[in-house]
């Protein structure tokens, strides 16, 4: 098929923690002496929810989990209702049968009912784990979403230290919005290099 590639609509969340906070494991620093650096953090810093859908034409998103100003976590009622309530509607604009659906294999995503409303949608154009097409577990070297969107979207919404949650979101709302189709469809190639 093809342009395959560019029929893949990706998804994922990502949290964004309003004290900026990214995790930062691989983050060292590296001394003689011991430079007895430390960095204190709240125990549960408010943060953010978020899930997009990206393609080689455009990001459908974003779209922040909350209720009523709350975080929430995700779980399968969430997740179907991001996708009956908002992600199925936006899908208007598109041509659905052209389109292929892709999503991790978190368990919110894969339950029955999450399954099944999909393949309503989608049919057999779906690429998830328990779905018509399986999707490789721990594969986010394969998810534009891990290793572009979330990445460049942090790198740019903390520069000018938000305070509020509503300027974070302010904040993530601007700078995926600002993201051209031209640099969505050099990440689209790169995935496909990735297969190799």
């Amino acid at each position: 098929m093809v342009d395959f590639h560019k029929r893949i609509l990706f998804s994922d969340e990502a949290h964004f923690w309003l004290n900026g906070y990214v995790n930062k494991q691989n983050c060292r620093i590296w001394s003689e002496a011991n430079p007895q650096v430390y960095v204190e953090t709240p125990l549960h810093p408010e943060k953010l929810t978020v899930w997009c859908a990206l393609c080689a034409g455009g990001i459908i998103g974003p779209y922040f989990k909350n209720d009523e100003g709350h975080n929430v976590t995700v779980n399968g009622d969430q997740y179907r209702a991001t996708i009956t309530n908002f992600f199925i509607p936006e899908l208007n604009n598109h041509d659905v049968q052209e389109l292929w659906f892709q999503q991790d294999g978190t368990t919110c995503h894969t339950a029955r009912a999450t399954i099944d409303l999909l393949k309503d949608t989608f049919g057999d154009h779906l690429i998830s784990r328990f779905g018509p097409v399986n999707w490789p577990p721990r594969s986010c070297d394969l998810t534009p979403l891990d290793y572009f969107l979330w990445d460049y979207v942090k790198s740019l919404v903390y520069v000018d230290k938000p305070q509020t949650l509503d300027h974070l979101e302010d904040n993530i709302r601007r700078v995926i919005s600002d993201i051209r189709p031209q640099m969505l469809e050099k990440v689209i190639e790169n995935w496909t290099s990735r297969l190799d």
